[in-house]
C-alpha cells in the first residue's frame, strides 16, 4: 500500500525533527556533499571544496525516527529482519541509505545530497578539474555517437559529471530523443525529448533496459551499471543505439573494463570482452583528491582482438576517427 496522502506531511515534519534543525539546514546549503551518521552517533558533513568535517552528533532514537520515516514514505519495512532502507529522502530527493541493526551496532545513514546547480563542462574546465583537450575529446564523443563510460570510485563525482555530459548531449544533438534509467533520481536532464525511467522493488534495471528498446531511445543514458544488467546495456548500444553515457564504479579507466567484464560473467558464462570492446567507445576517469575532483583519464576503446583490449590515451584521442 501507498502512503496516503494526509499522512505524508507528518512523516515530513517527523522526519525533521528526528534529524533537527542543523542537518536540515544542511540538506538546504549547495556546498554540503554528503551527510553521514555513525554508529558511535557521530555526525560528519562533506562540503565541496572543503573536505569531510564533524558536525555534532544523532542519539539513536532519533536516528531510528529518521530511518523508520524515510522506509513509511517509500512504503518498505525497516526492522532487524529486514535492517536496510535505500531510496530518495523526501526532503528534497536527496539519495538515502540507512542500516539498522543488527548488521551495525547502532542505527546509521548516509545522505548524498543532490546537486542544486548543474555543473557543465565549460566549469570543468574553469576550475582546472579537466584540460581543455579533455573537454574536446567528451565533445567530440557526443558528436560523433561514441558511448560513454564514466568511471570513478566512491564520492568521485560520477554523477555530476554525468549530467555535465548529459547537458552537452541536449546542447549538442537537441533533436535527440533520450531515455535515462536510474535506481534513484540523480541525472539532471535539459533536453526536449527525454524519458526517465525509476527502478523499483519489482522492476530492476535488466528489465528496464528491455523496455527501453521499445520507447525509440537515440541515446540510452545508465546512472549506474551495477549489476548483471551490464550485458543487456552493452548489447543495446551494439544494436543501433550509440552515444549513451553510463557510469561504472572503478578506480581508474581500465579497471572499468575489469569491473564490466565481472558484472556480465554474472549472467553469462561466455567472456564478454569481444562485446565490450564494440560497444564501449570512451572511458572518462574521474577522482576525488586533497584539491577537488579531477579527471584523470580519458581512454579511447578500439575493440578486443587478440586477448586484448587496443586502447588510446586522451593525448591521441582527439585525431582518432
Amino acid at each position: 500500500m501507498s502512503t496516503p496522502t494526509l499522512a505524508l506531511p507528518r512523516l515530513i515534519r517527523k522526519l525533521q525533527d528526528a534529524l533537527g534543525e542543523e542537518l536540515c539546514f544542511a540538506l538546504n546549503d549547495p556546498s554540503v556533499v554528503e551527510i553521514m551518521l555513525n554508529p558511535d552517533g557521530n555526525l560528519f558533513v562533506e562540503r565541496l571544496g572543503g573536505g569531510i568535517t564533524q558536525a555534532g552528533e544523532m542519539n539513536k532514537s532519533a536516528a531510528e525516527v529518521a530511518i523508520g520515516c524515510v522506509a513509511h514514505v517509500l512504503n518498505t519495512e525497516v526492522d532487524d529482519r529486514k535492517p536496510i532502507v535505500s531510496g530518495e529522502l523526501p526532503l528534497g530527493g536527496h539519495r538515502f541509505e540507512g542500516l539498522l541493526p543488527p548488521i551495525v551496532p547502532a542505527p546509521c545513514f548516509s545522505i548524498r545530497r543532490r546537486a542544486s546547480q548543474q555543473i557543465r563542462l565549460v566549469d570543468y574546465l574553469t576550475s582546472s578539474a579537466m584540460t581543455a583537450d579533455q573537454a574536446f575529446i567528451i565533445r567530440q564523443a557526443i558528436d560523433r555517437r561514441w558511448n560513454i563510460v564514466i568511471s570513478g570510485g566512491t564520492g568521485s563525482g560520477k554523477t555530476t559529471l554525468t549530467n555535465a555530459v548529459v547537458a552537452a548531449i541536449a546542447d549538442q544533438t537537441p533533436n535527440d530523443r533520450l531515455v535515462i534509467l536510474e535506481d534513484t533520481v540523480e541525472i539532471q536532464c535539459a533536453a526536449s525529448n527525454a524519458v526517465a525511467l525509476r527502478t523499483s522493488d519489482r522492476v530492476d534495471m535488466a528489465q528496464l533496459l528491455k523496455s527501453t528498446m521499445r520507447l525509440r531511445p537515440d541515446r540510452i543514458i545508465v546512472g549506474e551499471v551495477r549489476d548483471g544488467a551490464a550485458l543487456t546495456l552493452l548489447k543495446a548500444w551494439n544494436t543501433g543505439h550509440p552515444g549513451g553515457v553510463a557510469t561504472i564504479h572503478s578506480n581508474s579507466a581500465k579497471s572499468a573494463l575489469r569491473r564490466l567484464e565481472q558484472l556480465t560473467a554474472e549472467v553469462s558464462r561466455q567472456p564478454m570482452q569481444a562485446i565490450i570492446g564494440e560497444a564501449v567507445d570512451l572511458i572518462v576517469s574521474i577522482n576525488r583528491t586533497p584539491k577537488g575532483r579531477r579527471v584523470s583519464e580519458i581512454l579511447r576503446v578500439h575493440g578486443f582482438t587478440g586477448n586484448e583490449y587496443h586502447l588510446e590515451t586522451h593525448g591521441d584521442v582527439q585525431n582518432a576517427a
